[in-house]
């Protein structure tokens, strides 16, 4: 007999999950269909075991530092055995956490693949057992994976992607990263902490190219400063792999050719939708990514589509806070989705934090705004922690004085970044900011500063204009 739920959601990650669990509380029959284990690439490929890796890469800078303030713990060694249990550790406990909360839910799990049939129905494949599900409605979150570059030779080498880095059983002498966005530049920093020679390669004019260009030009200083070697405007011609070593051969912006060797590769050069769950129905696309207008419905009537498959920011928060607007309107209500007040993070040390329009960005789209920024290194918490490098950058209209962006860089500064956010989810002002009491010391203080600096000079402003 065919089982029937009112909200079936294919792909266990953070869209899915959420999704699932609000639908749930919505007082719908939901079942998850997970092909892996639930979580889906944050958990378990990347945010937390990467997280977990960098606060690792935090210890050690903070060892090493500590040697210049009279604290002195001896030689330092490495195990990466160990710090590979801590990460397993972490990701069981949290994939525990989830299978808890559905289950409490009331929510059936099914470990399989699910496919959408013509009909509306779920096709279920459980290793040789299959069964047909039926559902009012359908979710799909069957995230990405990372994306390959059709680079000659590198089919017949041995490399990494982010899926594969985190079995390594060896830390690598040296490495090179193809690719430095966010992902790429985050494993460059924790392979440096960990000692190998590492070498980026990056096709566009920056690093981490789609953030603010100041931010990337101090992100690129740091890095450099622990002996990352950084190529930007470089692309990659092919690769192979002789004497051990993988060896890269780029062109350079003037059609220089230039070559770099490593005992290790890893590929960070984007990711691809996984279309699998709808290979058999037809579904509307954009680009690669499938289609959904602002209520995340998709072409195909009762199915909804959430995170990485549907591209844009492609962040697990930003998939969370999809599957809660999709569950609801699986569940009948009309639901937008919102992306205006969005945090993006890169956890390298120190850290870059954005949330809504760069200062390029809305210069760009012909907004009268200004900037006001704050350095880390006139925060009392900042220069006793050691952690000076670093600034607040607020953007905000000239005529009202609302803030329209943040960006932030330093140390913990992917948790200040809550507060900017906080600020234009409310359409706060400048001078709210100004009068918005903070503890002392903290490195918040730096976002209220810098609200100060701007609300001096924002009355100036207005009193030469009367």
């Amino acid at each position: 007999m065919e089982k029937t739920y009112d909200v079936i959601v294919i792909g266990g990650g953070p869209g899915g999950y959420v999704a699932a669990l609000h639908a749930a509380e919505l007082g719908k029959k939901t079942a998850v269909i997970e092909a892996d284990f639930l979580g889906g690439t944050c958990l378990n490929r990347g945010c937390i075991p990467s997280k977990t890796y960098l606060k690792h890469s935090e210890i050690i800078e903070q060892i090493e530092k500590a040697r210049d303030w009279g604290i002195d713990s001896g030689e330092l060694t490495l195990s990466l055995s160990k710090m590979r249990q801590r990460k397993d550790e972490v990701i069981n406990r949290l994939r525990s956490g989830i299978s808890y909360l559905l289950k409490q839910g009331k929510i059936d799990i099914y470990n399989g693949f699910g496919l959408i049939q013509k009909d509306g129905n779920i096709r279920l494949t459980m290793g040789s057992e299959e069964k047909v599900l039926k559902s009012e409605k359908v979710i799909l979150a069957t995230g990405s994976t990372p994306a390959i570059p059709k680079i000659p030779g590198l089919e017949a080498v041995q490399y990494e992607t982010s899926d594969t880095i985190f079995d390594l059983e060896e830390i690598p002498e040296s490495v090179i990263i193809i690719g430095g966005g966010v992902i790429g530049v985050e494993f460059a920093t924790i392979f440096a902490s960990l000692k190998s020679d590492v070498t980026i390669i990056e096709a566009a004019s920056q690093i981490v190219p789609s953030e603010d260009s100041e931010a990337s030009k101090f992100l690129t200083k740091s890095l450099k400063k622990k002996g990352i070697k950084i190529h930007t405007g470089v692309s990659v011609q092919d690769v192979n792999e002789a004497g051990g070593l993988k060896q890269v051969k780029c062109s350079d912006s003037k059609g220089n050719i230039v070559s770099f060797d490593a005992a290790s590769l890893l590929v960070c050069t984007g990711r691809r939708p996984n279309l699998s769950a709808a290979k058999e129905v037809n579904i509307e696309h954009d680009g690669p990514f499938i289609k959904v207008n602002d209520r995340l419905e998709t072409s195909l009537p009762n199915v909804y589509a959430v995170g990485d498959i549907i591209g844009g920011w492609q962040l697990a928060h930003a998939a969370s806070a999809e599957g809660t607007v999709a569950a609801a309107n699986a569940a009948g209500s009309n639901e937008k989705i919102d992306y205006k007040v969005m945090p993006r993070c890169i956890y390298t040390l120190p850290e870059i934090a954005s949330v809504g329009l760069t200062e390029d960005e809305a210069r760009k789209q012909g907004l009268d705004v200004r900037v006001e920024r704050f350095d880390f290194a006139g925060n009392g918490k900042a220069l006793s922690a050691g952690e000076t490098e670093g600034f607040t950058k607020i953007i905000y209209d000239a005529k009202y004085g609302e803030i329209i962006g943040a960006v932030m860089a330093g140390s913990h500064v992917t948790e200040l970044i809550a507060e900017a956010s906080a600020f234009m989810y409310l359409e706060g002002t400048i001078e709210e900011a100004a009068k918005m009491i903070h503890p002392h010391p903290s490195l918040s203080e730096s976002f209220y500063e810098a609200a100060v600096k701007a609300k001096n000079k924002l009355n100036n402003s207005h009193k030469v204009l009367t």
